[in-house]
């Protein structure tokens, strides 16, 4: 049976320099395995990190599944639940999932012993190396590509990303490929000095973390000094009129989400000008602990990288509670050379973040 928990409370993104990967704290205490439970699958003592050794319920066939909150109006635990149905159908595994706090506490998970494996983001492939394997790559309608997007309101001034100099921007998470570091880039490209953000000010402009893609975008549709947002076109697209994109060949062509641009305009979506799309982005992994070594590992992997649209969203589901992909594909850390050239041109290392 799929056990649930919602963990959300925390949004702390602290980063610590460490040998061969990057150590990393914020994980919420009683929510990714916590709670004094041992590995949060027994009753054991532990230290209140999920660290300590338990004595639990089948342990080799328990799975921490946590899952990373992209977008803040989504029950991202409803969604994956038809996921984790099929994965214990298929295998031996009892799917635990945890909604984590950020995109941080994702990848903290796996490496502090407290998830078996974790929907994260792209950058989360050269933060997790030595601890974190690459599973898979999510897919959307076919296509392992997605795209950043930076928008205004129809009725601003701003033309052109030039023209947000000495203006406010909304981004997300500050480890989100879509949703901050490809933004970033493409204001660089554009000849605006954005400094060494996020990990530092930039300089030509205020740029404004807001934690999520729908957080950014909103805080721009309502908030008069924000000039503009970025987030991933899953975010921006549906108010975006689908001719807006045309300019841009690559997106008609590979993203899931040209279809369906404009379609959520209404008079509670407001329409929104676009000014820039990235380039295609790898979209996000699904990753696993390096060290979990439990029979089930190879049947679970296995069962992912076979699932098909009709495991994932099956028909009965509600529409307001369909994943947002309709497969996973088998990757490796070569699939996301993209993020590291990113970060590249950044000048961005992982350490750097604090």
């Amino acid at each position: 049976m799929v056990r649930k928990t919602d963990c959300g409370g925390s949004h702390r993104r602290t980063f610590l320099k460490a040998t061969g990967g990057v150590a990393l704290t914020g994980v919420v205490a009683g929510c990714l395995g916590g709670n004094g439970n041992g590995n949060g699958n027994g009753n054991g003592n532990g230290d209140g990190n999920g660290n300590g050794n338990g004595d639990g319920d089948d342990d080799d066939n328990h799975v921490r599944f946590v899952l990373n909150p992209a977008e803040e109006q989504t029950d991202i635990i409803e969604e994956y639940t038809p996921m984790a149905e099929y994965l214990e159908a298929e295998t031996d595994a009892d799917v635990e999932l945890i909604r984590a706090g950020s995109y941080v506490e994702t990848l903290t998970a796996l490496e502090t012993n407290q998830a078996e494996i974790a929907d994260t983001s792209p950058t989360a492939v050269p933060g997790g190396e030595g601890f974190a394997d690459v599973v898979g790559m999510r897919t959307a309608f076919g296509g392992p590509l997605y795209f950043s997007t930076i928008t205004t309101l129809p009725d601003s001034d701003i033309e052109e990303l030039s023209d947000l100099e000495g203006e406010a921007v909304t981004v997300g998470s500050a480890l989100s490929l879509s949703g901050t570091l490809a933004p970033t880039l493409m204001l660089s490209d554009a000849g605006l000095d954005v400094g060494n953000f996020p990990d530092g000010d930039p300089v030509d402009l205020d740029l404004q973390t807001a934690g999520d893609h729908d957080t950014a975008r909103e805080q721009m549709i309502n908030d008069p000094t924000v000039a503009a947002a970025a987030s991933g076109a899953f975010a921006s697209a549906p108010q975006i009129p689908q001719e807006q994109f045309d300019d841009y060949p690559e997106f008609v062509e590979h993203s899931a989400e040209y279809d369906g641009a404009g379609s959520a305009i209404d008079d509670d979506n407001p329409e929104l000008q676009l000014l820039a799309v990235s380039d295609p982005l790898p979209r996000a992994p699904i990753m696993a602990r390096s060290d979990w070594d439990a029979p089930v590992r190879d049947e679970l992997e296995e069962a992912l990288l076979a699932a098909g649209e009709e495991d994932l969203i099956p028909d009965d589901v509600d529409e307001d509670y369909e994943l947002w992909f309709t497969g996973i594909e088998a990757a490796d850390r070569s699939d996301y050379e993209p993020v590291d050239d990113v970060l590249d041109e950044l000048g961005l290392e992982f350490e750097d973040f604090s």
